[in-house]
């Protein structure tokens, strides 16, 4: 089954903890004598959520340069919000209501009622973002209107003046969310609606792997369904994962000491950055 949580948070990410393991989201790459840390993060939290695992805070001392998905300062100018909005909006007269089909339609009009988004607002937007922006609306609900792990170390690298670079750019990202679910509009938006229903128990197991660093929790969570949809997959984790691993590996071979951080479904699974390391000769492990 397809579910726009998985989607979403596959951009927006993270994630039951058996805090007896001890393990984080924190890891160490290394070879020889190079090094950087890898910290899978949890783009939005709860109030409750901090303070953040003590993990990531002894690598970000040990660090001289972040690294981010994005740019940070990118993301927050107002220019990336409105090119977002408007490539994610429909300019060749279809609408939610040509795209869906008229159940969906009426489930979807039900849910954006009961968010406070109403549906003759969204019309002209596609699929993918309304479910993002109900996503975002609900999270809301449940608590969830912190900044996440990355724009928290982004702001303390602000004030100690640490080096930001990135391995995407905005550009890529604006277009990653706004063509996510073409060609499966109805599903995405009828499974999302299932998941809508109960996001704050979803939450709460994603932060949950995302503090005990359970990797096949985060498959199990994120990952073994996307997989069913091979395109969707590709695009979202395996095919970004293959494009990081040059630039994380010319991080390695510089003097200074990278923190990556990116969302931390991108560690899981075989197709992980984690995987893709150990099989290029790197050691890899966990942060205690």
């Amino acid at each position: 089954m397809l579910k726009t949580t998985d989607l979403m948070i596959a951009l927006m990410i993270a994630l039951l903890p058996s805090f007896l393991l001890a393990e984080s989201s924190v890891w160490k790459v290394s070879k020889g004598e190079q090094f950087l840390y890898i910290g899978g993060t949890c783009h939005v939290l709860r109030l409750t959520d901090y303070p953040l695992p003590k993990e990531f805070d002894s690598a970000y001392a040990a660090s001289d340069t972040l690294v981010f998905e994005i740019d940070p300062a990118a993301a927050q100018d107002p220019a990336f919000a409105m090119q977002l909005l408007a490539k994610a909006s429909y300019t060749d007269g279809r609408n939610l209501k040509s795209v869906l089909s008229a159940e969906t339609y009426q489930a979807l009009a039900a849910q954006c009622l009961k968010s406070g988004l109403p549906i003759e607002m969204l019309d002209n937007i596609k699929p993918g973002m309304v479910m993002m922006m109900l996503m975002m609306q609900e999270l809301s609900k449940a608590g969830v209107s912190q900044e996440g792990v990355d724009m928290h170390y982004y702001a303390l690298g602000l004030k100690d003046n640490k080096p930001v670079q990135s391995l995407e750019t905005p550009e890529f990202q604006i277009n990653l969310i706004t063509t996510m679910g073409d060609g499966m509009e109805d599903e995405l938006v009828r499974y999302g609606l299932e998941d809508l229903a109960h996001m704050k128990e979803l939450f709460d197991q994603l932060i949950g792997a995302w503090r005990a660093g359970d990797l096949a929790e985060i498959e199990a969570l994120f990952i073994s369904d996307m997989q069913d949809y091979p395109e969707l997959y590709a695009a979202m984790l395996a095919d970004r994962n293959r494009s990081w691993i040059p630039q994380i590996e010319a991080f390695l071979k510089s003097p200074e000491v990278e923190f990556v951080l990116v969302g931390v479904a991108h560690a899981a699974s075989e197709d992980g950055i984690l995987q893709l390391l150990k099989e290029q000769g790197y050691s890899v492990e966990s942060v205690k």
